[in-house]
């Protein structure tokens, strides 16, 4: 009787899955929101720099192609009519804040989990959005801009791949999330090659530096 009200209330739980220690995706969580932080404080630093000095020379600018003077002072460098960077300082805390509670043994109502996979969503396509805008309308891969890339995709891919494997939309979602976990490493790095891929195709990174 108690496992089948247990499976009444939690009809796709996947138990072993929600009730397992997190420690790989909770490490990601930490590293990527740490590494998001601190690309958008570096951002930040060098967006203060350029309204003291709009000829400044910043630490990102490697050369003409790659460097984040042209980003940050572009339109697309304040989407929302502040700096891009702040809304980093805001957000990038919170993969910080789930890994840490993930690896203390916290365990998230569903609806939590959907809300920080929400969030990530937006990130993602945001950063698809922007990466595109640099690489196509700017004309520049912004290295402090690519770290951020780096961080945020591994987290989205991984975060809702374990919100489906757990069963939190459903049997069916269930076993794609299931049978998605062993890729993604593999959908992570294609993420990378579309963003990165389409850099060296439209600007070829690599040849401006040798």
């Amino acid at each position: 009787m108690s496992e089948q009200t247990v499976d009444a209330a939690e009809p796709t739980a996947g138990r072993s899955g929600a009730t397992r220690p997190k420690y790989v995706l909770a490490v990601l969580l930490i590293v990527g929101g740490l590494l998001g932080l601190l690309a958008a404080f570096n951002l930040t630093l060098d967006d203060i720099t350029l309204l003291k000095d709009p000829n400044a020379a910043l630490s990102c600018s490697i050369n003409t192609y790659l460097q984040c003077g042209k980003n940050i002072q572009s339109w697309q460098g304040s989407v929302f009519g502040f700096p891009n960077p702040l809304l980093g300082l805001m957000m990038f805390p919170a993969p910080v804040f789930v890994g840490v509670s993930l690896l203390a043994g916290a365990r998230f109502p569903a609806w939590f989990r959907w809300t920080f996979n929400a969030g990530l969503t937006f990130g993602i396509g945001f950063v698809f959005w922007l990466a595109f805008q640099s690489i196509f309308d700017i004309h520049t891969l912004c290295p402090w801009c690519a770290l951020v890339y780096v961080a945020v995709i591994p987290m989205w891919v991984a975060v809702t791949v374990d919100n489906l494997r757990d069963g939190l939309a459903g049997r069916a979602l269930q076993r794609v999330g299931r049978a998605l976990a062993p890729w993604i490493v593999l959908i992570t790095v294609a993420g990378y090659l579309i963003i990165f891929g389409a850099a060296q195709l439209r600007l070829n990174i690599l040849g401006t530096l040798f």
